[in-house]
């Protein structure tokens, strides 16, 4: 076993592609507003992962919708979402990433205009599975975009805006929700919480035609092959992981959802024989082997998917308690986690400013944070409290901890990954983040919910202080991965 030695992520980063900063091209004069647009893009559909779960009540009231029904309008988003990424990366890398963009970004605006006209569940769940599936088209390609564009310094920038645009998006749904549901606008119950999609959309067509930059014509001999049985073989393995994780904590873990986890195992073995053969046979796999074998990338794979574990975990489960046991409207809630979401966007943006000499600290560092404070989230809620002053400095120290230990990781693994195998790397990272979600979701909910030993908001506090000792040492995990060695 043997180490590489280490450098500052700056550094690292300075040595990436030019970028497409010609005189008279779209990004002279522009990249900011080119980032702002794909970003806004990207935080748009974070937030309605998290918009729909607040209106969610509205919704099966208003449209007479059974429980199941009311599962799949929240559910078949993220369904959708997550089993199309890597779809999503390809096309993106074979018909050009501005190209798939505006196209995701288009389905996306008119599947939130159905949405919010939605007449029945049936058509509202259909209409969920497009906007997902819009998402999954547009997504892959912001970090293309960002991997292709920028340089430098320019880049760590702009990958540390997409960090901030993670953290407050979960946040900013569970608030915008609350305020479009409570509003009521003229007297249209839960349907602004899609509508509202609508005007930013276009708008954000509008100037991504002029800004994003036009995709360069592809020799016949560049373009790599769609690897059709690798993305079905993919497809079916993340819907039997994703479709009990979504629905099995709802439905009770029946035994169909340990079923389908134990065929999501067997299929991502046979995924990952097929594409090991395809690649030894000179063919073109859904994602290239460089990309896994770029140093650090593994590493960063696991670090990801923890800390989004975790942070979704703590959102999903201290919602339920405050909501659940304390009485809190959705509003209230949400407004709860606005430190927490502050403090992990704003270290984004500012880690970069430490000494490269500390940098690569900053991760574990982040995560033993993370380890600390949510037991400490915990303990002051103890006796189903409210936490009192105590509650919101712990909070952001949380979300301190967040920040380090997903920045840095994000933007270390994309320094080490070739321009060209950019879409591959940001499919590969962005469906991750997604999965991470979904599992921290499931994980930690059923911890939380299983735990509660009966009524009352002091037995829903002690089940939350068992969680998010389960937090801690998941974060712990994290932190841990930094022991971890690439074997050469």
């Amino acid at each position: 076993m043997t180490t590489t030695t280490r450098r500052p992520v700056p550094s690292v980063l300075s040595k990436a592609a030019p970028t497409d900063n010609r005189p008279g091209s779209p990004l002279a004069s522009r990249p900011g507003i080119l980032l702002g647009v794909v970003l806004a893009a990207q935080f748009m559909a974070l937030l309605d992962v998290f918009i729909v779960n607040v209106a969610a009540p509205t919704i099966r009231t208003e449209l007479a919708a059974t429980g199941a029904g009311i599962q799949l309008v929240v559910a078949g988003y993220t369904i959708a979402y997550a089993v199309l990424l890597i779809t999503g990366a390809r096309l993106g890398d074979l018909l050009g990433h501005r190209r798939l963009y505006l196209a995701g970004l288009g389905l996306f605006t008119a599947a939130s205009l159905a949405c919010g006209l939605a007449a029945d569940t049936g058509q509202l769940i259909a209409f969920r599975i497009a906007q997902g599936a819009g998402s999954a088209l547009m997504i892959p390609q912001v970090l293309s975009l960002i991997q292709r564009t920028f340089t430098g310094e320019g880049r760590a920038r702009a990958l540390s805006a997409y960090s901030a645009v993670l953290a407050t998006g979960a946040a900013a749904g569970q608030v915008l929700g609350g305020v479009l549901v409570s509003a009521d606008l003229f007297d249209t119950g839960w349907r602004p919480v899609f509508l509202v999609n609508v005007p930013i959309g276009i708008a954000l067509l509008a100037l991504g035609a002029r800004v994003l930059p036009r995709d360069p014509h592809r020799g016949a001999g560049r373009a790599r092959s769609l690897d059709l049985p690798g993305l079905l073989l993919l497809a079916a393995s993340v819907s039997l992981l994703t479709v009990p994780l979504v629905l099995g904590q709802e439905e009770g873990w029946p035994l169909w959802t340990s079923v389908s986890l134990c065929g999501a195992v067997l299929l991502f073995a046979a995924f990952g024989a097929y594409e090991t053969r395809l690649a030894r046979r000179g063919g073109a796999p859904l994602i290239a082997p460089r990309v896994l074998r770029a140093p650090g990338m593994g590493r960063a794979v696991l670090r990801i998917g923890a800390v989004m574990a975790v942070n979704a975990g703590f959102l999903f489960t201290l919602t339920l308690h405050l909501q659940g046991a304390l009485g809190h409207s959705a509003l209230r809630a949400g407004l709860t986690f606005v430190p927490t979401a502050a403090v992990f966007g704003v270290v984004g943006l500012t880690w970069r400013r430490l000494p490269a000499r500390l940098q690569r600290f900053l991760v574990p560092g982040g995560f033993l944070l993370t380890a600390a404070a949510a037991p400490a989230v915990g303990a002051v809620l103890t006796g189903g409290g409210e936490g009192g002053l105590l509650l919101q400095p712990v909070l952001c120290v949380l979300g301190a901890g967040l920040g380090l230990a997903f920045s840095p990781a994000l933007t270390g693994a994309l320094a080490t990954v070739r321009p060209e195998d950019a879409a591959d790397a940001g499919g590969l990272l962005a469906t991750v983040t997604q999965l991470g979600q979904l599992i921290g979701v499931a994980a930690f909910g059923t911890v939380f919910l299983g735990g509660i030993a009966g009524p009352g908001a002091a037995a829903s506090a002690d089940a939350l202080r068992v969680c998010m000792l389960a937090l801690a040492g998941t974060a712990l995990l994290g932190a841990f991965a930094n022991l971890v060695r690439r074997r050469r």
